[in-house]
């Protein structure tokens, strides 16, 4: 059996607006695998095809063209349907029924057999930690619980690929850490989960790789270590035996201790500054790479194809 859950080969698509509107291309070659049983993150900044690229996935936009397959299946038969999980950015809700009722009529179109509903159904409300909730109409619910319904109804048919987009959108932060730690539970499960969002640190927490998608089309895909690992911008020089104020090589900041002085230097400096430390006769203590955060990523590829 293949070790990729989900593949997306070469997608392109335009909408087009109405008369007198121009084009908008919004895929442009997007490719990408996710492996099984892991946590893909799908970065990019608003606009970026994120949501295209999900409902493409999902069968709710027709590509121009490219190819989708899930668990091998193309991504339109009903047996790729049956392996998804999907929670919309901005799921429609009846708040006329309560969240228990929901997600029987969930249950029911989702083919649950009907001796198995009840249970079902309490099993994903402990889940998302909506079990005391569930009886009370989704009219009164705050986003966050409204959100963890969304998530229980993308869990009913236990899914092998779990697609979110933007679940931690429009939460505080207590929400944020239990859709986060929902997250990981489906991954201990065996559960792959591939989900969209442009709030960088969930995606730095809990990611296995991370895809950043810009105008259209993936930038880079790796793990987070590793896409950050190139990125060294700046390195801390620790040294003693020289006062950082005569030091001639251009300094993004310095520190002097008791025992020790201390400077940060683009990386571009730092040859430079070691041999001026050699000249001067101090002794380097440490040399530390401080690197960029994914968000320092993210936006100098976006300003980059901004700029191309």
């Amino acid at each position: 059996m293949s070790d990729v859950q989900l593949r997306v080969d070469n997608l392109w698509k335009t909408f087009h607006p109405g008369l007198f509107e121009r084009a908008v291309e919004v895929l442009k070659g997007l490719s990408l695998e996710v492996e099984r049983g892991e946590i893909f993150g799908f970065l990019g900044p608003n606009g970026a095809g994120k949501t295209t690229t999900i409902k493409a996935i999902t069968g709710l936009v027709i590509l121009d063209r490219g190819e989708i397959s899930i668990g091998g299946h193309a991504h339109n038969s009903i047996q790729a349907k049956r392996l998804i999980g999907f929670m919309a950015e901005n799921p429609y809700l009846y708040n006329h029924l309560t969240g228990r009722e929901y997600l029987r009529f969930s249950a029911e179109l989702l083919g649950v057999d009907g001796t198995e509903v009840e249970d079902r159904v309490a099993a994903v409300l402990r889940r998302v930690g909506m079990d005391t909730r569930a009886d009370q109409k989704m009219s009164v619910f705050s986003k966050g619980m409204l959100q963890r319904i969304a998530l229980a109804q993308a869990l009913l048919g236990e899914p092998a690929l779990l697609i979110l987009d933007e679940p931690m959108s429009g939460l505080d932060p207590i929400g944020r850490r239990d859709v986060r730690d929902i997250i990981l539970a489906q991954k201990e499960r065996g559960v792959t989960v591939f989900f969209s969002s442009h709030i960088i640190p969930d995606v730095e927490t809990v990611c296995d790789r991370v895809a950043t998608v810009i105008d259209g089309s993936v930038r880079e895909i790796g793990a987070v270590r590793d896409l950050l690992a190139r990125e060294v911008e700046r390195y801390e020089v620790t040294f003693t035996g020289l006062d950082p104020r005569v030091i001639t090589t251009p300094l993004v900041s310095a520190q002097m201790g008791s025992d020790a002085a201390w400077v940060r230097v683009d990386a571009g400096e730092r040859d430079a500054l070691i041999s001026e430390l050699a000249r001067q006769s101090a002794r380097l203590v440490s040399l530390t790479p401080v690197r960029s955060t994914l968000e320092d990523l993210l936006m100098r590829q976006y300003e980059e194809g901004a700029a191309s």
